[in-house]
């Protein structure tokens, strides 16, 4: 596929294989961090002994100064962002009589204000190419929500409204913007959760198992790929059927 893609939160999990996924599939990745730069550096080091081209970069992409300067940095080292992968993320869960007011403003920055910040930065690139991928990490908490994720499930929902209007602005130039909602994925965020809650969830899917992070990363792959140019605006379920 030859094009530029960004993925935010690429170091580890999800992100790391969404990385890698679209390396195998041809693109040159750019994988961004907040803070395990060594992780970050291994994921463009296992993409580079591949074959492929990648760079890992740091930034927090809840600021939009750092968003600036990542993506003059991609544009230096590479060129326009072609295929943005939102999957920057955190949990502060909590009852909603408990939560404080800093861990609903932190989650919705991180989770929503950065996919505004990152999809608008690469907005112009995009246009004057009339080619572009945007693909959202949600969930199916912003689906259906979920007790004790009052902030995350909103952050994630807000992101299929945010998406939907994106889609049909730019939709005529090219440019698809679609969300990829997983289930319960095998990760260090699901880790937390605890042995028995894992296992419910696993019993709870229809194919009887939790996701793996390379479900996810197989259907980012799909809709940043050129046979995906007719599915746009749309949240494309990854959970098993969990929530069927």
């Amino acid at each position: 596929m030859n094009r530029i893609a960004l993925v935010t939160g690429g170091s580890r999990g999800i992100g790391r294989a969404i990385a890698l996924g679209l390396a195998a599939d041809g693109c040159r990745v750019v994988v961004n961090y907040a803070t395990s730069e060594d992780a970050a550096a291994a994921v463009a080091e296992e993409i580079r002994s591949g074959g492929g081209d990648a760079i890992a970069i740091q930034a927090d992409v809840s600021n939009e100064g750092a968003v600036s300067d990542l993506i003059g940095k991609i544009d230096a080292a590479m060129g326009p962002v072609e295929v943005l992968v939102n999957n920057a993320g955190v949990t502060r869960d909590g009852l909603l009589a408990r939560m404080r007011s800093d861990d609903w403003d932190r989650v919705m920055e991180v989770n929503l204000r950065s996919v505004f910040l990152c999809t608008k930065a690469v907005m112009r690139g995009m246009l004057k190419n009339r080619w572009g991928r945007i693909i959202s990490i949600g969930s199916v908490s912003g689906l259906a929500g979920n007790p004790g994720q009052a902030n995350y499930a909103a952050s994630k929902a807000a992101i299929i409204g945010f998406t939907k209007s994106v889609a049909k602005e730019v939709g005529g130039r090219g440019i698809t913007a679609n969300v990829v909602a997983p289930g319960f994925i095998e990760s260090d965020m699901t880790a937390s959760l605890g042995e028995a809650a894992l296992e419910a969830a696993a019993s709870a899917a229809s194919v009887g198992r939790l996701g793996r992070p390379e479900d996810v990363a197989a259907a980012v792959g799909y809709l940043a790929g050129e046979q995906a140019g007719f599915i746009t605006g749309q949240v494309i379920v990854v959970d098993g059927g969990l929530t069927i």
